[in-house]
């Protein structure tokens, strides 16, 4: 058994879609029509053809008091592993993006926190030797 894909609720695929792609650096896979929403998955440029990001529609109504009550106590959605954390934060710093938590030394990893501007928090994650 593994991991072939993860979702990931958005508030909408296409602005989802760029910050993924164009900010994180995640390369696009699948963007198939599905009436008015898209089977929209992205990979990381390292693992091509590993684990898939699904960028799932947000509009199921359990959906929002979900994602409320994560984003009001802070709690990351998703955690995206980084070879260098300080120099990540640097990068998407500079690219806009909004970090809820700076670079902290948790003791066994660095861990920062950024809003994906799609309604969810993800943590960004450099693992110690």
């Amino acid at each position: 058994m593994k991991i072939n894909m993860l979702s990931l609720f958005v508030d909408d695929q296409q602005t989802a879609l760029r910050f993924y792609t164009e900010v994180l650096g995640f390369q696009p896979k699948h963007n198939i029509p599905l009436g008015e929403f898209f089977w929209m998955t992205v990979t990381s440029p390292e693992v091509p053809d590993g684990p898939e990001l699904l960028l799932e529609p947000s509009n199921h109504p359990a959906v929002k008091p979900y994602r409320d009550a994560l984003m009001a106590d802070g709690i990351p959605l998703a955690q995206f592993e980084v070879t260098d954390l300080a120099a990540e934060h640097e990068r998407l710093t500079g690219l806009g993006v909004s970090f809820t938590q700076p670079p902290t030394d948790i003791g066994t990893a660095l861990i920062a926190v950024l809003d994906d501007t799609c309604g969810n928090l993800i943590q960004l994650i450099e693992t110690k030797e």
